[in-house]
């Protein structure tokens, strides 16, 4: 399977963006042009059935990252300089990088280990009523750090929405993947994702994990300014970055 890619930018290091659940490769619109910024071409995915990638009802975790490396290696030939996933994002990443090979891969405020085995119905109720109650005129009254922007976009997210591949993918196989020393792990604090004790446990595992206090699970939507400082080595042109 190959996922519907966003593509912005002409530079010569390639950033991946991988969004979490119920987004779609919208959800990056703020973060985007920072990366164009600091020199990136930019493909911002999809995921499968988000957005306008396609949707298949027997989906596993493992399938999803495959179509994910498959996508990416469709548009560049070389591993990208960075990757950045977000939430479910961050675990396809996970589950993708050994075979991604991105030269910075960052984690935001991700769950990297998944239980799996969910009851596929009672998934399904549950996705199918998140993505009928996630309008715009909702998302703003629910979550205040929105903007008008962000509200419109991930409405449409939501719209694109397929619950029933999400489903196969929650009653499918679990796993735990565990990311590679030198990895991002950037979360919110407190967070209900990676704990204090997961922070520690990856900090001994060579993991530089950075916190953004008072954050939501969607780091840049409500602290973006500070998202984007607490990554000097991608946003930043004079660091120069991965290359």
């Amino acid at each position: 399977m190959l996922l519907n890619v966003v593509e912005a930018g002409s530079g010569p290091r390639c950033a991946v963006l991988l969004h979490g659940m119920l987004g779609s490769a919208e959800s990056w619109q703020r973060v985007v042009p920072q990366l164009l910024h600091a020199g990136y071409r930019v493909l911002a995915v999809d995921l499968p059935g988000h957005g306008l990638s396609p949707r298949d009802p027997t989906m596993t975790l493992e399938g999803a990252a495959d179509a994910v490396v498959d996508t990416v290696r469709a548009f560049v030939d070389h591993p990208p300089a960075v990757a950045i996933g977000h939430s479910y994002g961050a675990l396809l990443l996970a589950a993708a990088a050994e075979r991604m090979r991105p030269r910075l891969a960052v984690y935001v405020d991700a769950p990297l280990a998944f239980p799996g085995g969910a009851d596929r119905d009672a998934t399904l109720a549950r996705y199918k009523r998140d993505k009928r109650v996630r309008t715009p005129q909702r998302l703003r009254e629910t979550r205040s750090h929105y903007s008008e922007a962000d509200a419109v976009v991930e409405g449409r997210a939501a719209e694109r929405f397929d619950p029933a591949t999400s489903a196969s993918i929650s009653a499918g196989p679990g796993g735990s993947w565990a990311p590679s020393p030198g990895s991002i792990v950037l979360r919110a604090e407190p967070s209900e994702f990676v704990t204090d004790a997961d922070a520690r446990v990856l900090r001994d595992h060579g993991v530089d994990v950075r916190s953004i206090p008072g954050a939501a699970h969607t780091v840049w939507y409500s602290h973006f300014d500070a998202f984007v400082a607490a990554l000097p080595e991608i946003f930043s042109p004079d660091v120069g970055g991965p290359s």
